[in-house]
């Protein structure tokens, strides 16, 4: 083609030729690069293209009567303030504005000291950034804030890289060690204890000035904006009063404690004592220690992909995202560079698990928590969780009528088990080691005949009677469970309906209202279905049959047809017990 044609002088034949060339050559189009009209490349330098390359494809592409959305900088910020969305005061004493602020400083020093790509913009070779930070974002069924947040500043498509961060600009135990030495952070020391020694000295001993994470400290909320169970008041656990939770809550508090007396507060060997000029006792404080833990344990990222292997890591910008338990996208490592190159550093990286509209929210998954978890070490719990569960604690009876008691217990500690264990119940399902422990629970002499309790397989049923006993046991353990809670369920409901009644509690209150009104039902359906299943598997009559000393397990009604579950036969109970591995299923 003529020099004439591919470069000529009008700007308005420019306009279309330009047009042309980039319907032969889509790919720019597909990564989210824009190439800038040829008159702009000769006459605008580097920094001027980048600049205004994306409002110029922009403009021609609407010649076209085709691509119209606004690519110029700020746009996302106007598109929000015009929704209403983005506050308008630049009050300085406004905590929105010094979030703005804080915001900025991050992004600023992730693109000045990381070389991180955060421009809304494109530049060669260089798709722009899909991501902005949010001051504020909400829990969409219950209104609750859930803090910063990361939304689409453009659609995003299943697959899309979201970002990459520098491995060098995480907070790691390898970070820990370069600041303390090798002396105060040995090799084999916890990754979290390390990491909290690190977070502290940054934010409180420096004071944000001459930390080299200054900007990412700024970003950190406060322990009361996350509100993990551990850091409630007294008045606030009531609130929880029967719920697992408050076991679990008290024993983090406990470890907390012993942990902090232990590395720093020991008048002997403490590190305060040891090392009063890095370790200042004005600093080192437990209540900065319960800040760094706060931290560590709602934001904190075990990358598992690195070339040294797994490694915690407090991932600025990164962790900034919030959770979804419907997410399938994991923040992890890889080695940094092209698929070509390879520069031996390494990088966090995030990519999008499904498309995601302009301003929408992204998520990933901290992993398949429970609400008990997340309200534990995040400080929230959610309407909508598949993975959530209630512990229900199960233990061997101590009743003297029990002919095999003594034979159950020798058994249990022969196979490293408890006496006591509590096993999760989650609103369709609960663990196949709570059926097992319990089959073995029940065992009678007219199950055993004489034959030791190890001749049993105890991943099968083992007989009508037991399995009867083994679910209706179950029940009881739920019913007891329920118990324990001083209100009902459907008081809880006619709480949350209240809502001029229900917004007088503080956060934590009515977060642990909605906590233990939902365990509450999942506990009332693992009754229903356990009585259902106890109707439809013909348990639900007296009189049922033990195992009278066969080994070989029992196949109740519907069994095969649910679980896939057949009666074995005598030829595979001798294979068996020959040490075969054949299965006759």
């Amino acid at each position: 083609m003529p020099t004439s044609t591919m470069f000529p002088t009008s700007s308005a034949s420019a306009s279309v030729v330009f047009l042309t060339s980039c319907i032969f050559f889509p790919l720019p189009i597909v990564f989210g690069f824009s190439i800038p009209p040829p008159s702009l490349v000769s006459s605008r330098s580097h920094v001027s293209s980048r600049l205004y390359s994306d409002s110029e494809w922009a403009k021609e592409l609407e010649k076209a009567g085709g691509f119209t959305e606004d690519l110029t900088r700020g746009s996302f910020e106007r598109e929000m303030k015009m929704k209403g969305l983005f506050d308008r005061s630049s009050d300085p004493n406004d905590p929105a504005v010094r979030k703005r602020s804080a915001n900025a400083a991050l992004l600023s020093w992730l693109e000045e000291e990381g070389e991180v790509y955060l421009s809304e913009l494109s530049d060669w070779a260089t798709a722009p950034h899909p991501l902005a930070v949010s001051t504020e974002t909400v829990d969409e069924t219950t209104n609750e804030s859930t803090g910063r947040g990361l939304l689409a500043r453009r659609r995003v498509n299943e697959g899309d890289e979201l970002l990459t961060i520098p491995m060098r600009m995480c907070m790691t135990i390898g970070a820990a060690r370069r600041v303390f030495g090798g002396e105060i952070v040995p090799e084999g020391m916890n990754e979290y204890l390390a990491i909290a020694l690190l977070m502290i000295r940054e934010n409180f001993v420096l004071k944000n000035t001459k930390s080299e994470w200054a900007a990412y400290m700024g970003v950190l909320p406060a322990v009361k904006e996350v509100n993990p169970t551990f850091t409630w008041t007294d008045e606030d656990l009531t609130f929880l009063e029967g719920s697992p939770v408050v076991a679990a809550t008290k024993s983090m508090q406990a470890k907390l404690r012993r942990e902090y007396d232990t590395l720093l507060g020991d008048q002997n060997t403490g590190l305060i004592h040891r090392y009063p000029n890095m370790f200042p006792e004005e600093h080192y404080t437990f209540d900065n220690w319960i800040w760094a833990f706060t931290m560590l344990f709602s934001r904190a990222i075990r990358l598992r992909n690195l070339k040294e292997g797994e490694a915690l890591a407090m991932v600025p910008y990164a962790d900034l995202i919030n959770h979804s338990p419907f997410s399938g996208a994991y923040v992890d490592g890889r080695e940094s560079g092209s698929w070509l190159f390879k520069d031996g550093q390494e990088e966090v990286i995030l990519y999008a698990d499904r498309g995601y509209r302009k301003m929408e929210q992204v998520y990933i998954s901290y992993g398949p928590k429970s609400n008990a978890d997340l309200l534990l070490l995040y400080g929230f719990a959610l309407e909508r969780n598949p993975f959530n569960s209630v512990d229900v604690t199960v233990s061997i009876a101590t009743t003297l009528n029990d002919l095999l008691l003594v034979e159950k217990r020798e058994y249990l500690k022969k196979v490293g088990r408890e006496q006591t264990v509590d096993f999760p119940c989650y609103a369709d399902r609960y663990p196949t080691e709570m059926l097992e422990y319990l089959r073995l629970m029940q065992m009678t002499p007219e199950d055993t005949r004489g034959k030791p309790l190890a001749a049993f397989d105890y991943t099968r049923t083992i007989s009508a009677a037991n399995e009867q006993a083994v679910l209706a046991s179950i029940i009881e353990a739920v019913r007891n469970q329920l118990s324990l809670y001083p209100t009902t369920e459907e008081q809880d409901a006619a709480l949350i309906q209240d809502k001029s009644l229900f917004q007088c509690f503080n956060y934590n209150q009515r977060m642990a209202v909605r906590h233990r009104r939902n365990e509450k039902r999942l506990l009332k359906r693992t009754v229903a279905a356990l009585e259902k299943q106890l109707k439809n598997r013909g348990l639900d009559v007296n009189d049922l049959e033990r195992a009278g000393g066969n080994t070989a397990g029992k196949v109740l009604e519907g069994d095969e047809r649910r679980f896939g579950i057949k009666q074995r036969t005598a030829l595979e109970e001798r294979l068996e017990a020959m040490g075969l591995p054949i299965d006759l299923k």
